[in-house]
């Protein structure tokens, strides 16, 4: 608990490529340097973009009368170049053509940008175990079906693409009006604001997750171009001003926002320390755990995901400290750029063992195709790098503070028998669900992708989606101390277990086999 402890009330927040991510960074590879580890480094991917750190916010109405405000800003906004004090205005156009009614009134207005949201009452506690029917249903999912080619972007409904395609004209509206600052309604209540990134305007793309999507810009792009400062406020604050605004009130609010970029070092960095393998013949071969260590700002990354982070360090100095001698490499990773999309597991695993590449050949006409027929790119083809053979398995953590109760298999029907054997040690202290189904959103997906295994503990979800993911009260005070004490005792135990085994775990077919 004191690794967590430091990390998340000492450094704090780590958003990816700021000074508190690099700090990270070097804190935990000196610690782990300390606990007799070796070859413990900082590994560089990128380039990322620009780090932001803020310096100092406040928010708050001043007319008619004095309201203090529950705010954020969102990563990555603008600052506001000292206190701004502007005219508050609700933006409730409800289509494009009702945009009309706000043209000429924005220019330098703070805008109120999303619709009031209902806030109900709670009547179950937002705090949940999995209990045993969810269990039940976990070990009893079909295996999954292989997943589609058509990337992200193909299965979108008409609605979904409408509003995107609104919001995108509204960004740009907002924009072109000369609005001052934009401030957005949070998901959560109670105080609990969720707070991510900011955005940037830019033209709309029905295709804008799939294959052959154009480039987003993102507003830690060195070269993004200018946008405008934005904030998120309480739900409840929000709604307030919106109906003094909508009764006729002149609001008045003042923000002072005051922020740093660093653009000289454009690349994100990965934590990286081994315990070297004992076997002559394995010592080579590598077993991996990890958690990612980026966090949003909002609150101090305790549960998203220094909790993961460090249950990994605690079980490398279990092993560590308990003199045993892995036969295998044991090497432990600390990713960063996981909530921009798992960029720096992803840059690691391409660059250690492999990466799937599409063919640079002529796409093939689809079936019926003549002129203007749709083409079908050639499948991506793996491209193993030296490590590709040696990896036996990569094991993660980053579903929040919740105790171990099993595994995600992904899909790797040949590996059941083994970890129930692994987990029935610890069947009394609630971990025995395998369950065949794929889970993602972290970052043994960057394993998975190219045929290695790697996998994601199932745990319970305690206050994660309720409460702390990527919110302001994703705090150590949050974290359940035994459940952590449980998670690394059984990752100290699924890694051990890895490396000393006489073959590497067993892994499912290489993409296009």
């Amino acid at each position: 608990m004191h690794t967590l402890s430091y990390l998340s009330d000492v450094i704090g927040p780590r958003l990816t490529a700021s000074p508190n991510m690099k700090r990270a960074n070097e804190w935990t590879r000196d610690t782990m340097t300390k606990w007799g580890l070796e070859n413990a480094h900082l590994e560089a991917w990128g380039p990322f973009g620009r780090g932001w750190s803020l310096e100092r916010f406040s928010a708050q109405v001043t007319d008619p009368q004095d309201i203090p405000l529950i705010a954020y800003p969102k990563a990555w906004s603008p600052g506001t170049n000292g206190p701004l004090s502007a005219e508050a205005v609700y933006f409730d156009a409800k289509d494009e053509n009702d945009m009309a009614r706000f043209k000429g009134q924005l220019k330098g207005k703070i805008v109120l940008t999303s619709a009031m949201r209902e806030v109900k009452a709670h009547f179950e506690s937002q705090g949940t175990r999995r209990d045993e029917k969810n269990l039940l249903a976990l070990a009893n999912a079909p295996m999954p079906r292989p997943s589609g080619r058509g990337g992200f972007g193909g299965n979108r409904s008409a609605e979904f693409l409408a509003l995107a395609q609104f919001n995108a004209k509204k960004n740009q509206f907002l924009r072109d009006e000369g609005a001052a600052l934009l401030v957005d309604s949070s998901r959560g209540d109670g105080g609990t604001i969720f707070v991510q990134s900011a955005t940037v305007p830019q033209p709309f793309s029905p295709n804008a997750f799939g294959p052959n999507a154009p480039r987003r810009i993102n507003p830690y792009d060195k070269d993004a171009p200018k946008f405008l400062p934005q904030i998120v406020v309480a739900v409840e604050h929000y709604n307030r001003i919106a109906r003094m605004i909508q009764a006729g009130e002149k609001v008045k609010m003042e923000v002072n926002l005051a922020v740093e970029w660093q653009d000289q070092d454009l690349n994100g960095y990965n934590t990286v320390a081994e315990i070297p393998g004992s076997d002559p013949q394995l010592k080579d071969q590598i077993v991996m755990l990890g958690g990612h260590m980026d966090s949003w700002h909002s609150g101090t990354g305790a549960t998203d995901n220094g909790a993961g982070v460090a249950v990994a360090m605690e079980a490398v100095r279990v092993i560590q400290t308990l003199g045993l001698k892995p036969r295998r490499t044991i090497r432990v990773a600390l990713w960063t750029g996981e909530e921009q999309g798992l960029l720096g597991s992803r840059a690691y695993v391409a660059e250690h063992f492999g990466k799937l590449e599409t063919p640079t050949t002529t796409a093939t006409a689809s079936p019926g195709g003549s002129d203007g027929a749709a083409t079908t790119p050639p499948p991506p083809v793996l491209i193993k790098m030296a490590e590709y053979d040696k990896l036996a398995g990569y094991f993660n953590l980053d579903n929040g503070t919740g105790k171990i109760r099993g595994v995600y298999l992904q899909a790797n029907d040949g590996i059941g028998a083994l970890f129930r054997q692994w987990l029935a040690p610890f069947r009394d202290l609630g971990a025995e669900t395998l369950s065949l189904s794929n889970t993602g959103g972290t970052d043994h997906l960057s394993f998975d992708g190219i045929g290695l295994p790697g996998f994601q503990f199932i745990q319970d979800e305690i206050e994660y989606d309720s409460r702390t993911h990527h919110s302001n009260m994703d705090v150590f005070d949050r974290i359940q101390g035994d459940d952590m004490k449980q998670a690394a005792t059984i990752m100290a135990a699924f890694v051990y277990n890895t490396a000393m085994r006489d073959e590497k775990l067993p892994r499912k077919p290489e993409p296009g086999k």
